[in-house]
């Protein structure tokens, strides 16, 4: 049988800002295509770059376990794969590179060569999986063990021998998934990630995912991989994997890491049910949106079987926004859900979005005071992203000639005409950062008053750094007002 290397193009030190975090997690997506080769009788082993500041130690892997073919199959699970982001673009490059140098058959599954083929097909791959991409991929080696011609399998794209590049039709989604094995951790290092999150004082966490896809339509959203549906393992599958991790690597905290977590009616309790029935007590968190959270009493279901934090689409405290982005979701239910999680002692975090179109500065105000009323316990600040085969991509496009991609996740780059430039929401992001900090240091400041004893180390830090948030928040408003005006 053939040996089948995987690897996959996302570097967290080619990512500052999420390498500092120090919160870094395992190829997961990588994990499953290798485990389900091997499962049909292939040799397979991974070159994993999570942790790696170079692609120099793939020379010695390749000399080591001489593949036959060589996959570059990103973690479609990891939000970050779907930005594109050129950094990890060019590494992929050399590793084509590299691979082909050891004549490699080169197969590439992964958001960035689903929407630029092109790129990818004259960096000398010779097959790109469009989509979902184990079945496929199975498909494929199947054809090469068997030298048979593989060009004519659904859901991939070549170069034909005369040069013309072929797209072969789409292949329909897999619904069974719990057919699939659960992920290879034994071909990663997870004491590797381990020693990072304690580096950075934080308790260790794995990622697991529990469904494929997102049903919903928000108009700026890209689905490369997974696409608009949403197939989920059963509560069983789920619960036997989180003994396995629990068993396994000591691990009780998980990042659940769909796209929308427990939309399917009475998942999450029947989830619930299990984990009492193997005494399996966790600590996970999980993204979800305002308006799911609020149906058929799943916030009481998701606090009993261990959840401590949401991070919810919020966007914008703009109405006007939301609807815009066909979000499909309220500033009501945004409220609501925060109020009843909180009463749960369960955290919140808000993802919001600057910059989509027509954002007036009203818009961006509605979005802080939000913010500073609800207090929600984080926050993420991006800006709008162009995303190919999205709504929002083809209103932009032709603003997109002179840059496509960020290079890295806390570029920030306005990459279209939107109404201010990229500096003023650079400078937006951070001032944001300093008036939630602040808020949330003046709500600690009360509550010490009240009861001294009843903050947490962090809520002390935060009283205490309260003179340096009201400082920089005031000079980053002044700046601000500087900016507002300035559109090159």
């Amino acid at each position: 049988m053939l040996n089948i290397a995987f690897s996959h193009s996302y570097f967290y030190p080619f990512d500052e800002k999420q390498w500092n975090n120090k919160t870094p997690f395992p190829p997961l997506g990588t994990m499953y295509a290798a485990s389900f080769l091997r499962e049909k009788g292939y040799a397979v082993s991974l070159f994993d770059t999570c942790l790696l500041k170079n692609i120099d130690p793939l020379h010695s892997f390749l000399e080591v376990n001489k593949p036959d073919v060589f996959v570059i199959y990103d973690d479609g699970f990891n939000y970050l794969t779907k930005m594109c982001l050129t950094n990890m673009r060019e590494a992929a490059f050399e590793m084509i590179l590299k691979a082909k140098g050891n004549n490699c058959k080169i197969v590439v599954c992964s958001s960035d060569a689903t929407d630029h083929y092109e790129k990818y097909l004259n960096a000398g791959a010779d097959f790109i999986i469009q989509g979902e991409g184990e079945v496929t991929l199975k498909e494929l080696v199947d054809k090469f063990q068997n030298k048979e011609d593989a060009t004519v399998i659904d859901g991939v794209v070549y170069v034909n021998d005369q040069g013309k590049i072929i797209k072969n039709p789409k292949r329909a989604v897999y619904k069974e998934l719990d057919s699939f094995p659960m992920p290879a951790w034994d071909l990663i290092n997870v004491n590797d990630y381990k020693n990072i999150w304690e580096e950075g004082g934080k308790e260790f966490s794995l990622n697991m995912v529990t469904t494929r896809g997102c049903p919903f339509k928000c108009n700026w959203c890209a689905k490369p991989i997974y696409g608009n549906r949403y197939n989920s393992h059963s509560p069983e599958y789920i619960v036997a994997h989180i003994s396995y991790l629990q068993k396994n690597f000591g691990v009780k905290k998980f990042w659940m890491c769909d796209d929308i977590f427990g939309l399917k009616p009475q998942w999450v309790q029947e989830f619930n049910t299990l984990l009492k029935q193997e005494n399996l007590i966790i600590n996970y968190y999980i993204q979800s949106r305002a308006d799911l959270l609020l149906k058929e009493a799943n916030i009481e279901a998701l606090a009993e079987s261990g959840l401590s934090e949401v991070w919810i689409g919020a966007e914008s405290g703009s109405q006007k926004i939301l609807d815009a982005m066909d979000k499909g979701t309220t500033i009501a239910q945004i409220e609501k859900a925060t109020r009843l999680l909180k009463e749960k002692n369960i955290k919140v975090a808000f993802f919001i979005q600057f910059g989509y179109l027509n954002e007036t500065k009203e818009d961006i105000d509605l979005t802080i005071k939000m913010i500073q009323n609800l207090l929600p316990d984080n926050i993420g600040v991006s800006v709008s992203y162009p995303l190919p085969e999205t709504a929002f991509y083809e209103k932009v496009k032709d603003d997109l000639k002179l840059k496509a991609n960020w290079t890295d996740s806390d570029d920030l780059a306005m990459m279209f005409q939107g109404s201010f430039n990229s500096k003023f929401y650079k400078k937006l992001q951070r001032y944001v950062h300093k008036v939630f900090r602040k808020t949330q240091g003046i709500f600690n400041l009360k509550k010490m008053i009240r009861n001294p004893f009843s903050l947490k180390m962090y809520e002390w830090r935060l009283v205490f750094l309260l003179p340096y948030y009201i400082t920089t928040s005031i000079v980053n408003k002044l700046q601000l007002n500087k900016l507002e005006n300035i559109n090159d």
